[in-house]
């Protein structure tokens, strides 16, 4: 028998206790705001059916685990390649060899290892696309770590890029003989004051320093152009499309809470316009052409929480994770909105899905309160038979919600400014629920070690509970003493009231554009099954779960607006060896290694690509694609490795191109802009550097085919 993969790191997953500090605010180390009784799915197993039911045989799901050992089996490949060079580097990989395989996975896996570089597969390129610091915008100027400035960083590309979207531009460039251009869109989650300055003291920050991460958060716009023989792309910077918003530019708040006295400040009368979009992680691109951003962590840079007198307002921050006195970067003492003693709303005013037209660089983003208020990771849409869309997102915390929003209003086909201007009000008017899993195996059979039930699947059915509706004639609340207001801008506490389940971190979600079937990975939750905590259940069926699943979840009758589904785990992660991972019935032997799935995307033949945010495997953070249906659904591989302490994030998976975010890179416990723990991507003697990162066939040929 092969032996395990060994666990590393005394924090949650693989995270450094740097990443936990700056990204999520120790998140972990904190109580978990969900205190609520609600039942947890195996609480009501025992009284569930035994017998599958007819929605269940309806819509039936699959169990599709990804998570391994490095396994050297029949026509295992040869060594990772670097920056697209074969020949380099060593190390055996699971899978069949190069050729073999799901279609768009046809590539030889990237061996598990702790390289401090983006590792690719053999035959393949990479190149940085763009890195925090590069100017985009007009008069901005080159990047200098010595010479930052808030008025440099506002007009170049921001920090810790996450969630990225390709969209088409109907422009070519002449100087590069016709290139066809795209627009990139990219949201900066959070700032490392400690990598990005030399001699930062974290007790004792300048006003500098603080307008510099004002200016590093946000999203960026860049028209970025395509090399017409290579995936290469190059920013075309100073276009007329590219933009900064940042966590002092404008924002306007729509739906059902706008105007609310909850959002109410001194320096906002009307509780209309914020200014600031923090902690924006993973996101969606709508089918109308704009982009969703998810501000999820956003409750660590409000302060004097413990200052708030009021028992009910005191409550309510609680719930959100918002408790204690000044915050890590001291932001309250340069802007009195972030102390809640003096501006207690100002918290009601994050923690939104923020939509943008990128295509029109003089609209001002817009914050979507029909889609509810929590830590939200992404919002993905898909539409209904009728052309309403349906938008999907997960609460990312321990024992947190998943959540749907049904709209109202239908979208309008085409690029004409009446179309344009409907379409940019389709997520103020509809519902919003909550998730509620029901397994449909004996309670006795989920023991909390991941050993699968009789039945050979993690299986169930579900409902969406419906929290408010938002309409042109007035709000609706479905929650008993709350009003539709209270549902929207308090969500975590309506789905409390509602009795929804309690998942494990529910992160990026994505329907499948083939099929419709959604996929929520769920990342990890190193307490359930402690004491006083939620026991291990059919849909999150491990105890101290370091590794996570992905679950996939088919509406009734294939109707994204339906109030019921069918659920099941698609995969199981962690090292293949153990037998609590689950692979679709794939040979165990041919999957790659995979541990904590955040962002998940699709690519044109219908897989499933996941990339991973802290590996408790030992090994370094990647990206992997996985076979959803057909003969080999199961597969698993591993596409790509990030350099030392990096996360990947926000893959776009095109038929030639594939896109990541490399985030923190060098976020490791100890490092500093003295004493770097990574020396990429631009080698040693420069500053680490948060960057986009491009990967293609060397041969120019489609991705995995």
């Amino acid at each position: 028998m092969r032996k395990l993969l060994p666990l590393i790191g005394s924090h949650p997953g693989g995270r450094s206790a740097l990443t936990c500090r700056f990204r999520c605010g120790d998140a972990c180390f904190h109580e978990t705001p969900n205190t609520s009784g609600n039942e947890y799915v195996g609480d009501v197993i025992a009284g569930a059916l035994s017998r599958r039911s007819a929605l269940r045989a309806a819509a039936v799901v699959t169990v599709a685990g990804a998570a391994g050992t490095a396994v050297v089996g029949p026509g295992a490949g040869q060594a990772v390649a670097h920056g697209g060079r074969p020949g380099h580097g060593g190390g055996h990989r699971p899978g069949t060899g190069n050729g073999k395989g799901a279609r768009g996975l046809r590539f030889t896996p990237v061996a598990p290892n702790k390289l401090d570089q983006v590792s690719v597969p053999k035959g393949y390129a990479q190149e940085v696309v763009i890195r925090w610091g590069d100017p985009i915008l007009r008069g901005a100027p080159e990047f200098d770590e010595k010479r930052q400035s808030a008025r440099a960083q506002a007009g170049q590309f921001g920090y810790n890029n996450d969630f990225l979207s390709l969209l088409p531009l109907d422009e070519r460039g002449r100087e590069h003989g016709g290139a066809r251009r795209q627009v990139l869109v990219a949201n900066h989650e959070y700032t490392d004051e400690i990598l990005m300055f030399a001699g930062y003291d974290p007790e004792n920050p300048s006003r500098e320093q603080v307008e510099i991460a004002w200016a590093a958060h946000g999203l960026s716009v860049v028209v970025v152009e395509e090399e017409r023989r290579s995936g290469r792309l190059t920013p075309v910077r100073r276009h007329r499309l590219n933009r900064r918003l940042t966590a002092t530019s404008r924002f306007e708040v729509t739906g059902p809470a706008a105007g609310h006295p909850l959002l109410r400040t001194s320096a906002d009368r009307r509780g209309t316009t914020v200014l600031g979009t923090l902690n924006n992680c993973a996101g969606g691109t709508t089918p109308w052409g704009t982009t969703l951003h998810g501000e999820e962590n956003f409750n660590q840079y409000f302060a004097h929480a413990d200052k708030v007198t009021d028992p009910e307002t005191a409550a309510r921050l609680k719930r959100y994770g918002i408790s204690g006195g000044a915050s890590e970067r001291k932001w309250e003492r340069f802007d009195r909105r972030f102390d809640l003693s003096e501006e207690p709303n100002e918290a009601n005013r994050h923690g939104w899905v923020v939509e943008l037209d990128p295509y029109d660089p003089d609209s001002t983003p817009r914050k979507r309160t029909a889609l509810g208020r929590f830590k939200h990771e992404a919002a993905q849409p898909r539409l209904t038979r009728d052309g309403r869309p349906v938008v999907y997102m997960g609460d990312d915390e321990k024992f947190d919600y998943f959540y749907k929003f049904v709209s109202s209003k239908r979208m309008r086909k085409g690029d004409s400014r009446a179309a344009r201007e409907h379409n940019l009000t389709l997520l103020d008017e509809g519902t919003l629920y909550v998730a509620k899993l029901t397994g449909d195996s004996p309670a006795d059979q989920i023991d909390g070690s991941g050993k699968l039930p009789a039945d050979g699947e993690f299986d169930g059915s579900g409902q969406w509970i419906p929290l408010a509706t938002a309409g042109p004639r007035g709000d609706v609340s479905h929650v008993p003493g709350m009003s539709a207001a209270e549902v929207f801008v308090f969500t975590r506490l309506a789905g409390d009231k509602a009795g929804a389940t309690k998942m494990d971190r529910p992160e990026d979600v994505e329907p499948s554009p083939r099929t419709g079937k959604v996929y929520i990975a769920l990342t990890n939750n190193s307490d359930r099954g402690k004491e006083g905590k939620a026991p291990a259940d059919e849909a999150n069926p491990r105890n101290s779960n370091k590794h996570g699943q992905v679950l996939e979840l088919t509406e009734y009758r294939e109707d994204p607006t339906s109030t019921r589904f069918a659920w099941s785990l698609f995969l199981v992660a962690g090292d293949p060896q153990d037998p609590a991972t689950y692979f679709a019935g794939f040979p165990k032997e041919k999957v790659s290694p995979i541990s904590c799935p955040d962002n998940v995307a699709f690519d044109p033949h219908g897989n499933l690509w996941i990339s991973t945010d802290g590996n408790a495997l030992g090994s370094h953070d990647g990206l992997f694609g996985v076979a959803t249906s057909g003969p080999r659904k199961g597969e698993l591989k591993q596409f790509l490795t990030v350099p030392t302490g990096a996360e990947t994030c926000g893959p776009v998976i095109q038929d030639r191109r594939v896109l990541v975010a490399v985030q923190h890179p060098g976020e490791v416990d100890g490092a500093s802009v003295e004493q770097p723990a990574s020396q990429w991507p631009d080698g040693p003697g420069r500053i680490v550097r948060p960057a986009v990162v491009a990967v293609w066939r060397a041969d120019g040929g489609d991705i995995g085919v």
